[in-house]
This record gives structure tokens, C-alpha cells and sequence, in this order.
């Protein structure tokens, strides 16, 4: 293999499924415009669009190629001199988040990412809460979470908040870098690496692109100046694919404050709290004001941070409703209240039982 096939993750594995398509070339997507998408072959790049068998084959539109996805296409078959798309391979992680605009539906982000920097400012960006949201959603996405804290020259008690954060992404790596530094970004390159492909995620103007850029060496993700209020504007509008000289592949994204929680490890990321849970006399206890409760004593102690509780229990309750309709919102909402009662036909015979001998 060369070099460029290398850096875009064509390993033995992948080379292998793709054997099983002959007559078929092996490209992944780096970019994607509506229905047309740019791959990246072993020598070029070409324009390419899914068949109508493909369409129509389709499930959901998640089964759509996605930037990052390596798939199948041939290019003699048209016309047009636009490639077309086959099948897409095995994918190994996936970002994903309810449509844009919609009660319902998933778009993807980006996928086959090997290590995703989760990105936050030691400045006034900084959220406990917002970091716990994106620790869960990527460790379910099957990528590798590394916590990236930037602007540390801009902090004052960096010590007090890499402490917490430590209590707050357990498992996961944590990076600082210094945006006067132009090394600042040499901690995140060792994850970089040929045939591995990363990612960045984060609020605007935490430095997202800025990192990207010293990776490849070129201003060419635009950056933007920070507002008046500490916060950044967007300043990527879309997804691509770029390869890293040296080796490996960056996918830069939008901000993406919208990442919904319907895919979301919170086993994984609130290990601690499971951890006590296990310690608790009920086995249904909700933490709230049950008896012998060891994660309400853990808060009492300092211990666990009653935030960090709270916080749990609300990602609980979204990952419950996500993707549900109105009227399925309010079902569910019964059948927890009713819930202590074994199901709401249990609680209306209790209810009926009760106002029988109250009689």
C-alpha cells in the first residue's frame, strides 16, 4: 500500500470486504454536497452519486454513504463521467443526531472515526454538564473520547478545573494545550497517526479549528475572532475528509451543539454512579429520598457531586423520550409514574381498592 492508501485507513481488514465486490474500486467519502459526494480513491478523487437500486434498498437515510465511509463504486458505468456508489463497507463508529427540523429521523455526522477530541475552553466555555453530554454520546459511538482543554494561558485555577474534570470523564484521556503556543497542538498529534482517522468536537470558538489547522500545517479551516461575549462564531459549514501530512485523516464538522442523546453510553460515562447504585437497598432506587441510599450518601460525604447527579438523571430521562412523539412522550411519562405500582392497570385496581374501603 502507499502512502495516501494508508493515511485513508485502507488496511488489511478493509481491503479484505472489499475483495468480496469485484469488478467494484474501493474509495472513501470525504466531502459531501446534497446528492453528490466526493471520494477518494488509491490515485484520485471523483464525484459520485448513489444508484436508485441503492436508494430504494435503503432502509433510512442512515444507510446513506456518509463522509468517512469507505465504499464500492464504478466508475465506467457512467456516462456522465460521475462515479457511481454500490454499497458502503462495514462502518467501525458512528456520530449521529436527530435531523435538523424534524419530530423525528437521524442524520449522520460522520463516521469510521477512530479517536474523537472532545474540545472545551478553560475560559468561559467551560461546562461540566456539556462535557458529561458528549463523553456519553461518544463512547456509544464507538470512537475513542479524548478531552482537549483549550486556551489554558486564558485560565486561573487550571489545576482546580483539570480536578474536576478528571471526576467528570473518568476513562477518558485528558489534553492541555495553549492557544499563544504554535506546539500547542503536539499532545494531540501522537493520536494521529497513519491510517487512523480523528475527529474534533466542541461548542464554537473553543479552538476546534485552530488545532486542525496546526495539524495540517495550512490556515485551511477558516477561523473567526471571538465575540465580545467569550463565544465563538461557527466557522465550518460542512463535513469533509482531509488528510494529515505525516499521516492519517482529520473529519472537521460543524459545531455541533445539536447532538442529541438517542445514542448515548451513559453506563460508560456515569460508571461512578452505577458503581454506588449497586450499594443501594433497592435495586429501583431513584436516588431522590429512598432509605439507605448510597449515592445520596456519597453527595453527603462530597464525594459525588449532586450537579453530576442531577445531570445523570436528566440525560436518563432525554435518552427515555428521545425520537418519541407527543403522544408516546406522555405514555411513557404514565407508565413511570405508574410504575411503583407494577403498570397502570395494577395502580387503577389499587386506586379502585382504595376508595372502596374508604367508604
Amino acid at each position: 500500500m502507499n502512502s495516501r492508501e494508508i493515511s485513508l485507513g485502507f488496511n488489511l481488514e478493509r481491503l479484505q470486504e472489499a475483495s468480496l465486490h469485484e469488478g467494484l474500486i474501493l474509495g472513501r467519502v470525504i466531502s459531501q454536497s446534497k446528492e453528490l459526494y466526493k471520494v477518494a480513491t488509491s490515485d484520485s478523487e471523483i464525484i459520485a452519486e448513489i444508484t436508485g437500486k441503492f436508494r430504494y434498498d435503503a432502509a433510512s437515510v442512515v444507510d446513506f454513504p456518509a463522509v468517512g465511509d469507505y465504499v464500492m463504486i464504478d466508475h465506467a458505468n457512467s456516462a456522465s463521467g460521475i462515479a457511481i456508489i454500490h454499497y458502503v463497507l462495514k462502518r467501525k463508529s458512528i456520530f449521529e443526531r436527530k435531523a435538523a427540523g424534524t419530530g423525528q429521523g437521524t442524520q449522520i455526522i460522520a463516521v469510521n472515526i477512530d479517536t474523537v477530541f472532545i474540545c472545551m475552553a478553560l475560559n468561559n466555555d467551560f461546562n461540566l454538564r456539556r462535557l458529561e453530554r458528549y463523553l456519553s454520546i461518544a463512547w456509544a459511538s464507538g470512537a475513542l473520547p479524548v478531552v482537549v482543554l483549550t486556551k489554558a494561558d486564558l485560565c486561573n485555577n487550571l489545576a482546580e478545573k483539570i480536578t474536576d474534570v478528571n471526576s467528570a470523564a473518568a476513562g477518558a484521556d485528558i489534553l492541555v494545550t495553549n492557544s499563544l503556543s504554535e506546539d500547542g497542538y503536539r499532545p494531540i498529534r501522537q493520536y494521529v497517526t497513519p491510517g487512523k482517522t480523528v475527529a474534533f468536537i466542541g461548542s464554537s470558538g473553543v479552538g476546534k479549528s485552530t488545532l486542525v489547522n496546526r495539524l495540517l500545517g495550512n490556515e485551511i479551516i477558516e477561523t473567526k475572532e471571538i465575540r465580545k461575549d467569550d463565544k465563538g462564531r461557527h466557522t465550518t459549514s460542512r463535513r469533509e475528509l482531509i488528510l494529515v501530512p505525516g499521516g492519517g485523516a482529520v473529519i472537521d464538522t460543524p459545531g455541533m451543539r445539536e447532538l442529541g442523546i438517542e445514542s448515548a453510553d451513559l453506563a460508560r460515562s456515569f460508571a461512578d454512579i452505577d458503581l454506588l447504585a449497586e450499594s443501594c437497598r433497592f435495586s429501583d432506587c431513584s436516588h431522590s429520598s429512598e432509605p439507605q441510599c448510597a449515592v445520596r450518601k456519597a453527595i453527603e460525604t462530597g464525594d459525588l457531586s449532586e450537579k453530576r447527579l442531577e445531570n445523570y438523571l436528566k440525560l436518563k430521562k432525554e435518552a427515555r423520550y428521545e425520537g418519541l412523539n407527543a403522544k408516546q412522550i406522555e405514555k411513557e411519562k404514565i407508565n413511570v409514574m405508574f410504575s411503583g405500582f407494577g403498570g397502570r392497570k395494577n395502580a387503577r385496581n389499587f386506586i379502585k381498592n382504595k376508595n372502596k374501603h374508604s367508604k
